[in-house]
């Protein structure tokens, strides 16, 4: 079962009320939607997600807390104008939990893990017609090692693409584990040791196909926009690009102009319509990284309305 990462911290940053309006960007299996939902008696929840396994199992969790949520079928890239469409201006607050979750990555027929067998897949939308399998299949030598680069980090790159190339020439690369064999022989045996080759290079397939960082930032503007006087939007991130972004982000929204920095008297008008509620993430916890392994990468940026 998925454990929800950072949930005690996630929900307090949100500052919930009885009666306070709030998104859940990422449903995924309900974790944080649930602990939400106990709290906003008189409120409502509003939760997103794009996977029809998460929702229907979501839709029967919460149902046993309340009935005062909608869930939507839809990427969080569209929070602003699904919500809008519902009459709902302005919310309270808005969490992202950015992580994949374990089901998702435990199931094998999904084909998110390097440990597994599968087809090649990874869409969170399985309506969707782009997969790893195209990517992996029709992307050119230097489109695959851009993205290894850039999103995984990879300093085998350029190696690792080479080969998928040469080994596509013979027959189409299928499965998840043909696909790490051919990771691992671009990879020189003493990189194998500190950490699974196929790691970075999976986390790179899957931001691809999925198109996450171009949608998380569509998405922040758009939730910083709904969020009202003294709400709040959280963001639980998984790696440092997610991070970078989230930070960098935050970080330009709460800042004065630099031409206005030294005046004695800036104009109200002129100050930030945000403030950071901490400058440093949260991370979480010694017991929380015992319980659950997964959740070391983890990192909570918050951000509050303040006019």
């Amino acid at each position: 079962m998925h454990i929800s990462v950072l949930l005690e911290e996630a929900i307090e940053a949100l500052n919930i009320q009885e009666d306070s309006i709030i998104v859940d960007a990422t449903l995924g299996y309900g974790g944080h939607s649930s602990n939400i939902l106990k709290r906003i008696k008189r409120g409502h929840l509003f939760a997103f997600d794009q996977d029809s396994e998460a929702i229907n199992f979501s839709t029967n969790r919460l149902k046993k807390i309340g009935t005062n949520f909608t869930i939507i079928k839809s990427n969080f890239s569209d929070m602003k104008k699904q919500l809008q469409k519902l009459g709902v201006e302005k919310v309270d607050g808005i969490l992202f939990d950015l992580g994949v979750s374990s089901p998702q990555l435990d199931n094998k027929e999904r084909g998110f893990s390097y440990h597994q067998d599968a087809k090649l897949d990874m869409r969170m939308d399985q309506d969707s017609e782009f997969s790893a399998y195209e990517l992996i299949n029709t992307y050119s030598k230097s489109e695959l090692a851009n993205i290894f680069y850039k999103y995984g980090e990879s300093k085998f790159a350029n190696n690792i693409a080479k080969k998928i190339v040469e080994y596509r020439e013979t027959k189409k690369i299928e499965t998840t584990l043909e696909l790490v064999e051919i990771i691992k022989s671009a990879v020189p045996m003493k990189f194998r040791k500190d950490k699974h080759p196929a790691r970075q290079i999976f986390q790179a397939i899957r931001i691809e196909v999925n198109q996450e960082l171009e949608v998380l930032k569509t998405a922040l503007a758009g939730a910083l926009d709904l969020i009202d006087v003294s709400g709040r939007v959280g963001v639980i991130t998984f790696h440092s690009l997610e991070d970078k972004i989230v930070k960098r982000y935050f970080k330009e929204k709460c800042e004065i102009d630099p031409k206005l920095k030294g005046l004695p008297n800036i104009p109200i008008e002129y100050l930030p319509d945000f403030k950071l509620v901490s400058n440093k993430p949260i991370t979480p916890s010694s017991e929380e990284l015992e319980k659950n392994p997964r959740s070391r990468s983890a990192k909570l940026r918050i951000i509050e309305r303040i006019k």
